[in-house]
C-alpha cells in the first residue's frame, strides 16, 4: 500500500507546485520603465593656452633709426621681444 500511496502523494505534490503559472515577474513602477543611466568617465582635453597677446608699436624716424613700444600682460613675452627687435633692429627701444 506504501507503495503506491508514496508516488501518488509524490505526483500531487508535484502537480501543486507546477500549476502552469510562470514564476512572478516583478510589475514595472508607474509611469513607465526606468531609464537606464551610463555612467562615463569625462574625456578632459589638455587645451593649449592662448599665446599671450602683445602689441608692439614701430616707429621709424628720419634717420633712419627705429624705435617700438611694447603692451602686453606677459612680461617675459614682452621682455623676449624686446630683445629680438633689439638684435633684429638695433635700437632702442622708448617706454
Amino acid at each position: 500500500m506504501t507503495r503506491i500511496l508514496s508516488p501518488c502523494l509524490f505526483f500531487i505534490v508535484f502537480l501543486v507546485a507546477c500549476e502552469g503559472k510562470p514564476p512572478s515577474v516583478p510589475k514595472e513602477p508607474p509611469g513607465g520603465p526606468a531609464p537606464k543611466v551610463i555612467v562615463e568617465k569625462e574625456k578632459i582635453e589638455k587645451i593649449e593656452p592662448l599665446p599671450p597677446e602683445v602689441k608692439i608699436r614701430l616707429k621709424r624716424d628720419g634717420k633712419e633709426n627705429y624705435s617700438w613700444e611694447i603692451s602686453g600682460s606677459d612680461v617675459n613675452e614682452i621682455l623676449k621681444i624686446n630683445e629680438k627687435l633689439r638684435r633684429g633692429l638695433g635700437g632702442e627701444s622708448q617706454k
